[in-house]
């Protein structure tokens, strides 16, 4: 008998006494950050704002669990505070899949919550929940990809996900996560590093700023400097116009995945680039240091940067220091 998948998105099986993870009948309820987590940066009674502009707190967000998700989960969470707390030397020597595992549990926890409180609204007004079919075939592939928590699931060929490590100078406190669901991108800002992540792009975005990249490669950056990085990562997650398809075989022994081309058309797999737009995303990225997009974009042909020089070469943090 082949492995069994759940698949929550087949008939919106989104119940609280489902575990969100296995389809198994739930047996507590866990936050999707950990406990470590919100204790050590004192994140349990701030704001979490959700897609429909309601605000939440970080303690609030809570997800149905199985006792052999929970367990999956706990063990997780448990290898990922010692890795995180250890700083950029520690985490940059985890295994991929499970800094991907631990990264995917947190964004699509989020979305399975999100989810559940679209379809309470719904059903309270006496409508029937539904949202896009691309949007719904990237989540339940990535959910897929997520049961490797809980059973064998075999990544063939090229990993689904990009995933970027970089050092940075961090105040002490400093803990500052994004994500943006609809295009499964991640950032989070902690101790002495930064990690950025596309969660469904077969590794394109590492292809696609290959060119800064290689610039910062080994180099500490100051914390604007990885922001920039950001901007560039959730921008180009919007401009990528590929859905992208997997084959999944569930086996007897596990669950076998493997991304197909995303190049089967002459269409390049990013629409173009457009500075305004850009301009507004990095504004965002850069409101702790207060640039505006007219400041940013008042050269359009060269958008303000703080990753490199008027020639291209990277800025060393200590030339930063002296201009913010």
């Amino acid at each position: 008998m082949s492995t069994a998948l759940f698949r929550p998105f087949e008939r919106y099986n989104f119940s609280e006494n489902v575990c969100y993870l296995t389809g198994q009948p739930a047996t507590a309820q866990t936050t999707i950050f950990p406990s470590w987590l919100l204790q050590q940066f004192n994140l349990a009674e701030k704001p979490f704002k959700m897609l429909d502009e309601n605000i939440a707190t970080y303690q609030d967000i809570k997800i149905p669990v199985s006792a052999q998700a929970l367990t999956a989960v706990n063990l997780l969470d448990d290898e990922m505070k010692e890795a995180l707390n250890g700083g950029y030397e520690t985490i940059k020597k985890v295994d991929e899949l499970r800094l991907f595992q631990w990264i995917a549990k947190q964004v699509y926890g989020i979305i399975h919550w999100e989810v559940r409180a679209g379809i309470r609204q719904q059903r309270a007004i006496g409508e029937e929940f539904s949202f896009s079919q691309s949007i719904a075939h990237k989540f339940s592939n990535l959910h897929i990809m997520l049961q490797s928590l809980v059973q064998p699931v075999v990544f063939e060929g090229l990993a689904p996900w990009s995933i970027k490590i970089f050092p940075v100078e961090n105040p002490p406190e400093t803990f500052s996560y994004r994500d943006e669901i609809n295009t499964l991108v991640f950032s989070l800002r902690m101790k002495d590093f930064g990690i950025i992540a596309c969660l469904q792009d077969n590794g394109e975005s590492l292809n696609y700023h290959k060119e800064i990249l290689d610039k910062v490669e080994g180099k500490q950056l100051h914390p604007i400097q990885y922001e920039e990085i950001c901007a560039n990562f959730f921008y180009s997650a919007y401009l990528f116009n590929r859905l992208p398809e997997y084959t999944i075989l569930p086996t007897d022994e596990a669950v076998y995945v493997e991304p197909m081309p995303l190049r089967i058309s002459a269409r390049p797999v990013y629409d173009i680039w457009q500075v305004k737009t850009y301009g507004q995303v990095l504004e965002n990225f850069w409101k702790p240091w207060g640039f505006l997009l007219l400041e940013i974009i008042k050269n359009p042909e060269k958008p303000m940067s703080f990753l490199t020089d008027l020639d291209g070469n990277f800025l060393n943090p200590d030339q930063i220091k002296q201009d913010i």
